[in-house]
């Protein structure tokens, strides 16, 4: 075979391939031209400009899946992918970005419900868990002023409750026998000499720690009072008992040590992350889980400067009136401190509000069936209502139900967008290429 005959067979087989090629084109055309709508081709721009919508009258760019954003079709119809309407982008919407439209059918069967935002000033409330101590500020110390002889005790066990006045202990005290035998002998004295005298031993009887009213008995009795009997300064319970019958004290000795019962103290255990609400001297009701139907009234007396490394608490230290006595160190009990007042600020149902993580958002309603995801700084939450330092106005209306699925729904039309613009851009250059190379 000689070189002519070579390059007329590769001309033959070339041409041959072609016309396969273009067979095979233009049955695949048939092809899409006899799929149902439903599952039509991408649409042209010369179809797109005759699509409008009769019922909305508004000139419609495609149809979609919403789940699959990413394929567009021409004609509506049920999906391929799932088992419902396609969905159609108006040409009006090109521009919103994220915005997503939705018809007041489909808000219905979404059970779309907007609330409006309004101003309202919210209260924070605080409760923590703590139990109850001794009020160290209401203490009471006996002691012996002098030293002497324990002859009788009348308390007997630490946490005997006593009331105020009640007999403690009676001492034998020497030394006081003494002075008082020296008051009673210038007393007896005659004279206007002895009046000096006088003073100065019942100044002597005070000096040897005999109180007012011992001294007083000693004058009007005219005799002496060999037993001396302590009596509690407070009410309260023994904390401490630190005498004896038959035990010599010396002077200084610790007798007893009385807690009062008046007012106790609550330690509040508080976390660190909610420590800010706490106010020095705000009211708190307590109750206790032993009282339920006893509520107790008290003020935060301290917040101590130390926080527990183990559960990141911070302690408040709570003074509470304790009438009757009904609270005793060691029980548990609940404190509600009184809700702190904020000024007046735009407010939302806190269902309303998206946290992502690093963005806070609320999709709000717009005219004509539109959603627009929304970012927002958020203050404090109470009552099931969020406060909006920024980012909406009194009057908007936000989302409160079905908010994630018009979110996720803008998110992926955002995403579409972007990926659409820029091949869009890349293939403008290219199209002019080519037309020139085709000339």
């Amino acid at each position: 075979m000689n070189a002519r005959t070579l390059i007329i067979s590769i001309a033959v087989a070339g041409i041959a391939a072609a016309g396969g090629y273009g067979a095979y084109r233009l049955g695949m055309d048939r092809g899409v031209q006899n799929v149902r709508p439903e599952a039509a081709a991408p649409a042209t721009s010369a179809q797109n400009a005759a699509n409008v919508d009769p019922a909305a009258g508004r000139k419609v760019l495609y149809w979609h899946d919403p789940m699959v954003p990413g394929q567009k079709f021409d004609k509506p119809g049920k999906s391929p992918f799932m088992d419902m309407e396609l969905v159609p982008v108006y040409a009006d919407d090109s521009g919103d970005g994220g915005n997503v439209t939705i018809s007041p059918r489909m808000q219905q069967n979404l059970g779309v419900r907007t609330a409006e935002v309004t101003t309202a000033t919210l209260t924070q409330k605080l409760e923590a868990a703590g139990s109850v101590a001794y009020n160290d500020r209401d203490v009471a110390l006996v002691t012996a002023r002098v030293g002497g002889f324990v002859e009788r005790l009348h308390v007997r066990a630490p946490l005997d409750p006593v009331r105020k006045g009640q007999p403690l202990v009676e001492i034998y005290i020497p030394d006081w026998i003494a002075a008082q035998e020296e008051y009673l002998s210038v007393k007896r004295m005659q004279g206007q000499s002895t009046e000096g005298l006088l003073a100065a031993a019942r100044q002597r009887m005070l000096l040897v720690g005999m109180s007012e009213e011992q001294v007083r008995a000693v004058e009007a009795g005219n005799k002496v009072q060999p037993r001396f009997t302590l009596t509690a300064p407070i009410g309260g319970v023994i904390a401490e008992l630190g005498v004896r019958e038959g035990m010599t004290v010396a002077a200084g000795t610790m007798l007893f040590r009385i807690n009062g019962l008046g007012s106790v103290w609550v330690y509040a255990e508080i976390p660190e992350s909610r420590a800010a609400l706490l106010r020095l001297g705000s009211s708190v009701e307590t109750r206790a889980p032993a009282l339920p139907d006893k509520i107790f009234k008290g003020r935060v007396a301290a917040i101590l400067p130390e926080v527990n490394p183990a559960t990141r608490t911070l302690k408040a230290r709570i003074e509470v009136a304790n009438a009757g006595g009904l609270l005793t160190p060691g029980m548990f009990a609940s404190v509600d401190f009184t809700p702190s007042t904020r000024s007046a600020a735009l407010v939302v149902p806190s269902e309303a509000v998206i946290q992502t993580g690093q963005r806070r958002l609320v999709i709000v309603q717009l005219d004509d069936g539109k959603f627009q995801p929304t970012d927002v700084e958020t203050g404090i939450e109470a009552n099931g209502q969020t406060e909006i330092r920024k980012g909406l106005t009194a009057g908007q209306k936000v989302v409160i139900s079905s908010q994630f699925l018009i979110d996720s729904e803008s998110s992926l039309k955002g995403t579409t967008s972007r990926m659409t613009e820029v091949p869009a851009a890349m293939d403008a250059p290219a199209g002019k290429t080519s037309h020139g190379a085709h000339k």
